[in-house]
């Protein structure tokens, strides 16, 4: 590889590609990887998710197409050549077309090799493309892009599942894990709290939509009701939901002090108060790992979510910190424990997910084989621990 285009997602307050670049930045440089930052143009200053649930619908689109633009200028211009390698931080890249257009009609010495990395897509039965009825064209771009990339990056041996039975033909690698720097997390709350200074704090900080299973939180926190045990929702945004019922129930909830929501959060906030915190709670069908379990273990608090899907692999397949899914009482039990002691293990989830850069540019350098999985073996690796 001798240079990596980088084209990387816009940046929102209330999401993990504010810093995603600086992290990949980081790892480039320890790893003294050649790379360019491919720009692209945001469509206003706010940061801000304003149609959507993931990314911004016109942001996604309008910043997409600009970087798009200038990759394709850079092609023209002969800075881009068949020695090097374009990343996609995300598969679905409004624009990517261009790449198999221009590649088709050039000589082959002039085509580089191009990487996506897969966050969910329509082969995850509970991606919002599903919730706006978009999965029918998104499946058809799906097979497209397949049809071209050198490879794709799937974060856990679940995903790489739904992509086979889904009939993806592109080389499939599991990169066990998403994009973190644990160091620049820690930075910014400057000292982790130790964990007699903690507030008794259960934390949701996953989006409030139907598919992160938020009135099982709910139903959680009612049975703790009375008890000395803060439930809190915090968002990076607005509390806003593609169920109008979770938000009514939620401020219900937050009148009777048996939830307390933190709106509007900015990143080094949502940090000091998980540093506050003792525990992170999800219940989400699909995170396909989340960043936030990233976000909490780097920073001193207990973690505890479902053993469901990609969950049992970012664990190690540790059983105290994972519940039976949709059981209130096995999450009672197990949230009662991590209440009460910090877990012997906090620190090991986010050293693993530190390194899930290095395992993408071991790929992309033709070192990780090992990660492969588009053969008929791809659920060898399923029960093995990573780490």
């Amino acid at each position: 590889m001798r240079k990596l285009f980088y084209m990387g997602l816009e940046p929102y307050e209330g999401r993990y590609t504010l810093q995603l670049e600086e992290w990949s930045r980081r790892a480039f440089v320890r790893r003294d990887i050649n790379w360019v930052s491919v720009p692209g143009t945001t469509i206003d200053n706010t940061k801000a998710i304003q149609v959507g649930q993931v990314l911004d619908a016109h942001g996604r689109s309008f910043f997409s197409m600009s970087q798009m633009m200038n990759l394709v200028q850079m092609m023209r211009n002969g800075e881009v050549t068949g020695e090097d390698v374009v990343f996609f931080e995300d598969m679905f890249q409004p624009g990517i077309e261009s790449l198999p257009y221009i590649m088709n009609q050039i000589p082959q010495e002039q085509r580089p090799k191009v990487w996506v990395r897969c966050l969910a897509q329509a082969i995850d039965p509970d991606d919002f493309v599903h919730v706006w009825g978009m999965s029918k064209w998104m499946s058809l771009y799906e097979s497209m892009v397949n049809e071209f990339v050198t490879g794709v990056l799937a974060s856990n041996e679940e995903m790489v599942a739904n992509m086979k039975v889904a009939n993806w033909t592109a080389p499939i690698y599991n990169v066990s894990g998403l994009a973190f720097d644990k160091t620049e997390v820690q930075l910014r709350v400057g000292e982790i709290a130790p964990w007699s200074e903690r507030a008794n704090r259960v934390v949701f900080a996953a989006r409030w939509d139907q598919e992160k299973q938020p009135g099982f939180y709910m139903d959680l926190a009612e049975q703790y009701a009375g008890k000395d045990v803060e439930f809190a929702i915090v968002q990076g945004g607005p509390l806003r939901s593609n169920n109008p019922e979770y938000i009514e129930r939620a401020r219900a909830l937050e009148a009777k002090g048996v939830l307390k929501i933190y709106e509007n959060q900015k990143k080094n906030d949502y940090y000091w108060l998980l540093n506050n915190s003792k525990v992170l709670f999800n219940c989400a069908l699909q995170d396909w790992t989340s960043n936030t379990i990233s976000e909490a273990d780097a920073l001193g608090a207990n973690v505890l979510f479902p053993a469901y899907r990609s969950f049992p692999e970012i664990f190690a397949n540790d059983h105290t910190r994972m519940y039976i899914p949709w059981s209130i009482e096995d999450a009672s039990d197990k949230l009662n424990k991590l209440l009460q002691l910090p877990h012997p293990y906090i620190g090991k989830i986010s050293d693993w997910t530190g390194s899930t850069i290095d395992r993408y540019l071991d790929i992309m350098q033709g070192n990780g084989e090992q990660w492969r999985r588009d053969n008929k073996r791809y659920r060898d690796e399923v029960a093995k621990r990573k780490y």
